[in-house]
């Protein structure tokens, strides 16, 4: 009776070799410099972070509330109900009574927020596409790839 052959040994574990803990943190923190970097590209001095964010998520989530805005913000209403008091002062949103409950307002953004929503966009996408031209072609191919992989770890 012949013996079948042990397979090869596994290469170990190096310190080469990344951990999906190590790169759960590393990515982390480049998706926070980049959203940081895509908000800089867009950000003027007429705006704080704080209305630049709430405009964003208007412009993500459609009409809201003062409350509604500041749980989505992790701010307290009345520090949101002062952003949303600038943010109409520059003409970027309207407020309105909510039909259902007159008690409550309908935060709305008008034509200009919408637009500025859209200069903001336009000028990350623009810094974006701009560092992607300065990488190596083999670099731009491994972040298509790494992409790849990304879009196939969301739902």
């Amino acid at each position: 009776m012949s013996e079948v052959p042990a397979p090869p040994p596994t290469a170990p574990e190096t310190s080469a070799d990344p951990t999906p803990a190590q790169t759960a943190l590393d990515l982390q923190t480049v998706v926070a410099r980049l959203l940081r970097r895509f908000r800089e590209a867009g950000a003027d001095d007429a705006l704080t972070p704080s209305q630049a964010s709430a405009l964003a998520r208007l412009g993500k989530g459609g009409v809201s509330t003062v409350s509604a805005l500041a749980v989505a913000e992790r701010v307290r209403p009345q520090s949101m109900a002062a952003t949303v008091e600038a943010l109409e002062g520059a003409g970027f949103v309207t407020r309105s009574q909510d039909p259902s409950d007159g008690r409550r307002q309908i935060i709305d953004l008008t034509d200009a927020g919408w637009a500025r929503i859209e200069g903001q966009r336009n000028a990350a996408a623009a810094w974006l596409e701009h560092a992607l031209t300065e990488l190596a072609p083999a670099d731009l191919r491994a972040v298509s790839a790494g992409m790849a992989v990304l879009e196939r770890m969301l739902p």
